[in-house]
């Protein structure tokens, strides 16, 4: 395999070939070109043959008489493989092995021919096959059999349903009705039962906190209020209010028409102002056109002068290049002038440099001799002894020089000022908190006796409004009481009914 991928490409010439030629594609067909090109000589024609014949008859039989072909060796094949290789190696190496092999190749085709037309003339010749009749027994004739009688009449029904359902489903329409009367009792019991507990509810008294307490009494409070305004308006000749209502309407049209009017101008004004913007924006187009034609007047005046100063520019610059020329004549002159400056300044710059560099050193010397006498100074300093005890005197300041500065003794005695003027204010405070309760209550109190004062009178108005409410009391408890009434015989029925179910 290593082999024909190396020479793949030499391989393919004849393989394309071949199957130009032949019609079909063989894949073993490159194999065996490798193998009678190269490595004939190591193999051997004897191994060469077995492989042939292992492989199919027929195929290798057309490819060995193509591939040794004398023509096709000596030409087209020769040819194309020296394009591939040098042509002095295809003919010495390639072609010349495979020509000396030719004959006895031609054997191994012969064989090869000759197995093929014995393998022809062995073909058996398959026999036609020929149907035979099936050997069928004929059957006996039967005879016919006699008619059968004709069936009985089927009977209408002969289900019973048992008595059990029956009953079932009475006791169940009983059950129904007993369930329906008994929840039209309960029902009508239950309503009585909640109106009467609401009745109970709206006459229970209530409670007051100190929040409902002054609420209540600043709704009758306001109440009173209201009230004597009223009476007071009347006192003072409050009369019908239609003179009122009547002069409203009328400012109200004439509002109305004021806005129609104003609203009438604003649209006058708009067309004014779109007349006016028209003629303005006319204006302004004729303002354009003078200024572009002073526009234009001005830019040829200026492209006068341009082409004026152009000329002049232009006369300059010769008489400049004039200049120029003489200049070039007198250079050697202007640079030795300028090489003796430049000397000059180098002689200047070198005695600056030395002097300055003398005074940076006199200066950093100085520096120096500083610094060393302030080194010794704090080298005294630190070796003298230090006092690290120090005793501290509670009545004297800090001495740092602020305003608020005190000792502390002064601070404890400040202190305890403050702690006594703070319990001061406590007691203050409380004894104020305790007159504060003191007066909220009797403030309760005060509202209490006026809502109890508001309440009898509105009781004794109602009263008075209203003689037929001890009527409705008494009614209701007759009714109450026929009701109950009412309800012992619901129950006595229930029962009746009960006992003529079980008698059923």
């Amino acid at each position: 395999l290593a082999g024909c991928t190396e020479y793949k490409s030499m391989l393919d010439v004849v393989v394309n070939a071949f199957y130009v030629q032949d019609g079909r594609y063989c894949p073993i067909s490159e194999l065996i070109c490798y193998l009678a090109t190269f490595q004939l000589e190591e193999i051997g024609l004897q191994h060469f043959s077995r492989i042939v014949k292992s492989l199919d008859t027929a195929k290798m039989q057309q490819f060995l008489r193509f591939f040794f072909n004398d023509l096709y060796l000596n030409t087209w094949i020769k040819d194309e493989w020296s394009h591939i290789y040098d042509s002095v190696y295809v003919k010495e190496n390639l072609i010349d092995p495979l020509l000396r092999w030719q004959p006895k190749v031609q054997q191994l085709i012969e064989k090869l021919t000759d197995k093929l037309s014995n393998r022809s003339s062995t073909v058996k010749t398959s026999r036609v096959t020929q149907p035979k009749e099936f050997n069928l027994t004929v059957p006996k004739p039967r005879a016919i059999p006699p008619p059968s009688p004709a069936p009985l009449p089927v009977p209408p029904s002969i289900y019973k349903p048992p008595k059990e359902r029956k009953q079932l489903e009475e006791i169940k329409t009983k059950n129904i009705q007993k369930a329906k009367v008994s929840i039209f009792c309960s029902s009508s019991i239950l309503f009585f039962l909640l109106n009467w507990f609401f009745f109970i509810i709206d006459n229970i008294p209530i409670k007051l906190n100190t929040a409902a307490i002054l609420r209540e009494g600043a709704l009758y409070q306001r109440k009173l209020e209201e009230e004597l305004k009223r009476v007071e308006n009347l006192q003072q000749g409050a009369g019908d209010s239609s003179e009122f209502l009547e002069w409203q309407k009328q400012m109200r049209g004439k509002d109305v028409e004021d806005q129609l009017a104003e609203i009438e101008c604003r649209r006058l004004q708009g067309k004014l102002s779109y007349e006016e913007a028209v003629l303005a924006h006319q204006n302004v187009i004729q303002e354009n056109k003078k200024k572009a034609d002073l526009l234009r007047e001005e830019k040829a005046e200026l492209m006068h002068l341009y082409a004026e100063k152009r000329l002049q520019e232009q006369k300059e610059m010769k008489e400049l290049v004039e200049q120029v020329m003489e200049g070039h004549k007198n250079v050697k002159q202007v640079k030795e002038k300028i090489q003796e400056y430049k000397q000059q300044i180098v002689q200047q710059v070198c005695e600056e440099t030395g002097e300055l560099l003398r005074q940076a050193l006199e200066e950093q010397e100085e520096k120096n001799r500083k610094r060393y006498e302030l080194i010794q100074q704090i080298r005294a300093i630190e070796s003298t002894p230090s006092i690290r005890h120090k005793f501290v005197d509670l009545t004297e300041t800090g001495g740092h020089g602020l305003f608020g500065e005190m000792s502390v003794v002064e601070l404890r005695e400040r202190l305890a000022l403050l702690k006594e003027a703070q319990k001061a204010a406590e007691e203050e405070k409380r004894d104020q908190i305790i007159h504060e309760k003191q007066a909220k209550e009797q403030l309760i109190l005060d509202k209490l006796d006026q809502i109890s004062q508001f309440r009898a009178e509105l009781e004794r108005a109602a009263a008075f409004k209203s003689p037929l409410r001890r009527r409705t009391s008494r009614e209701q408890n007759t009714g109450l009481l026929y009701f109950c009434q009412g309800l012992h015989w619901g129950q006595d029925f229930l029962l009746i009914l009960e006992n003529n179910f079980h008698q059923i």
